[in-house]
């Protein structure tokens, strides 16, 4: 790990880690930093994107030509803005144990996580969970990630928009250390009160009829209509 931050040279990192599927957006999340090299030039140079992905159902077609296409953008952002001491992309294909990805998260000015359409998203509370209080980064997140209902401090972004996730990537670097500190403070307040126990119990309480719903929809994240469901 402290290979990578060397390796860095004191650039900026920005951070992905997503299986490789459909929903998870990233070819759209590498229009989106491809759109950010162009909005923001003063920006070439200083900021690196690491984008881990390991792979996932390489063997069905439509997946290889997925991993492919991701593979591709990231080569052609690379050659366009690209410099001998710099590369604007790095593109890995491999999966991390925990403390490694640990490291990298808290060592990430910002992250991406910027899914189509997901369920809880689980990287999203990672990150959060790993930043230095006194110097966290800036969690990116999809509207259409489920997270997206409780983590409202977050930079909530519309993933098939490449301008306005870019617009945010530049806000996010340059987002002054009081903000950072106080959006990190009401995450990490959600995500610690919000455990895996009282989920649990929220969940089990739906279920028999005696939790309140709008409660139970605040806390986690799940749409009206399914709490109707429940109901």
């Amino acid at each position: 790990m402290q290979n990578v931050l060397d390796s860095l040279a004191g650039r900026a990192m920005v951070i992905g880690v997503d299986r490789l599927d459909y929903s998870k957006g990233l070819a759209q999340r590498m229009d989106a930093f491809e759109r950010f090299l162009a909005l923001y030039p003063d920006w070439r140079g200083k900021v690196t994107y690491l984008q881990i992905t390991p792979k996932s159902r390489s063997e069905i077609q439509e997946y290889a030509d997925m991993e492919r296409t991701i593979s591709e953008a990231a080569g052609r952002i690379n050659g366009t803005y690209g410099e001998v001491a710099w590369t604007p992309i790095r593109y890995v294909n491999r999966a991390y144990s925990r403390s490694v990805l640990a490291g990298l998260y808290r060592s990430a000015r910002a992250a991406l996580v910027t899914p189509l359409r997901d369920g809880m998203n689980l990287v999203a509370k990672e990150y959060i969970a790993a930043q230095d209080a006194d110097d966290p980064g800036v969690l990116i997140l999809s509207r259409f990630a489920g997270a997206a209902a409780e983590l409202t401090a977050a930079l909530l972004v519309n993933p098939y928009d490449p301008e306005a996730v870019a617009i945010s990537i530049s806000h996010a670097l340059s987002m002054p250390l009081e903000e950072r500190r106080s959006r990190h403070d009401a995450l990490f307040r959600l995500i610690s009160e919000n455990d895996l126990k009282s989920w649990g119990e929220l969940f089990l309480a739906a279920l028999t009829k005696d939790a309140d719903l709008p409660l139970w929809h605040e806390h986690l994240g799940l749409s009206p209509m399914l709490n109707r469901g429940l109901a």
